[in-house]
């Protein structure tokens, strides 16, 4: 294979980062040499939904290929990058605690009608995890519940919103972040669980999301011994390809977590640490605060394709599920793009509030008890 072509052909399977609300000349170099599958946004890259509306535009025209994938992390409650007039809709927990499917499916309609005016393509949304453990503070009332009942009732119905709206929605993180107490974004957790816990709990949500037809699942940075007890699920075959693929059957594109996590950056060079992930099964790699990272982690794959350390086989499967979410973003588009610089929901904001009233006459039956 041509340098060149292996080099996009490579860069293809990245989900990267940029430094700003702009493309500025060293960004767009790398970006030129190395055009990745797919851009992920973050509160840096926003002043304005004008202006996001503008970057995205940019983002989806550089060429020459196929368009990338653009991305965001959109729960709703305290991850949330787009400020007003974006609706900002309460923590999934209290939508959750509605039990109302019809309820939370409005609310991904919203989502995603919202993002999709802006031309966002995939939302990193909804959390899977059941927020089993109190004392865990990274998933929290991210989580639609502390049941997999709880999650699967509203969660599911969620998703179904957003695609409704032209967003493909991935569900995360694979196979289970809600009962761990340490933080990945900072270090590596360890769950201890039997198999037949992590079956009876944190699979759940997933087997339904995958029986439901989930497009994309993301995978946690945590090691779950009773299944792999050296590796994180990124980066075990044993979860990725022989749990999630083979005994769940899911036959969507698996994205990893953002590999500069403090879980997996101190213990793994980005080119150890992208080859591993691909090697294991996953589809997509999010490297999200360096180009210079990620252009680290790209030549490292290219590396190991050239000496036959990854097979191009697995990179012809990772890129034909990835070209899959492309096609189902175009067969879901909106059939129009908001074109006025003024964006604007009130409908949203009112369910907005209807959700706010819910939930607090929610709360006040439980004190009242």
């Amino acid at each position: 294979m041509p340098t060149s072509l292996m080099r996009r052909t490579v860069a293809g399977l990245f989900m990267v980062g940029i430094p700003g609300p702009r493309l500025d000349p060293a960004s767009r170099a790398v970006l030129a040499e190395h055009p990745p599958g797919g851009f992920v946004l973050f509160r840096r890259n926003v002043r304005s939904a004008r202006q996001i509306r503008d970057l995205v535009g940019a983002l989806h025209d550089l060429g020459p290929g196929v368009p990338p994938l653009v991305a965001i992390d959109h729960e709703g409650g305290r991850v949330q990058r787009l400020g007003r007039p974006f609706t900002h809709f309460p923590p999934m927990a209290r939508l959750g605690a509605t039990g109302d499917p019809r309820l939370a499916r409005a609310v991904g309609l919203a989502m995603g009608r919202e993002l999709a005016a802006v031309g966002i393509d995939l939302d990193f949304a909804p959390v899977l995890d059941v927020w089993s453990n109190p004392r865990n503070t990274v998933i929290a009332d991210r989580a639609f519940g502390r049941t997999p009942e709880e999650v699967v009732r509203t969660a599911l119905p969620f998703a179904e919103g957003l695609l409704a709206a032209g967003v493909v929605p991935c569900g995360k993180h694979f196979p289970g972040h809600g009962d761990t107490t340490a933080d990945s974004h900072q270090v590596l957790p360890r769950l201890r669980h039997p198999l037949a816990v992590l079956r009876r709990r944190e699979l759940q949500p997933f087997v339904a999301a995958i029986r439901a037809g989930f497009p994309a699942l993301m995978t946690a940075h945590v090691v779950y011994t009773a299944i792999d007890p050296r590796r994180p699920a990124t980066l075990s075959p044993a979860i990725v390809t022989g749990l999630l693929r083979r005994r769940l059957g899911f036959r969507g594109a698996v994205f990893s977590d953002d590999m500069h996590m403090g879980a997996i950056a101190p213990h793994h060079s980005p080119a150890r640490a992208a080859v591993s992930a691909l090697r294991a099964g996953c589809d997509m790699l999010l490297f999200c605060q360096s180009l210079e990272v990620a252009r680290q982690a790209m030549l490292g794959v290219e590396r190991a394709l050239a000496r036959g350390a990854l097979a191009p086989e697995r990179v012809a499967e990772a890129l034909g599920r990835i070209q899959g979410l492309r096609r189902l973003r175009a067969t879901h588009a909106p059939s129009h793009r908001t074109t006025s610089t003024r964006l604007g929901w009130p409908g949203h904001d009112r369910l907005r509030a209807r959700l706010a009233d819910t939930t607090a006459r929610i709360a006040s039956r439980a004190t009242a008890g």
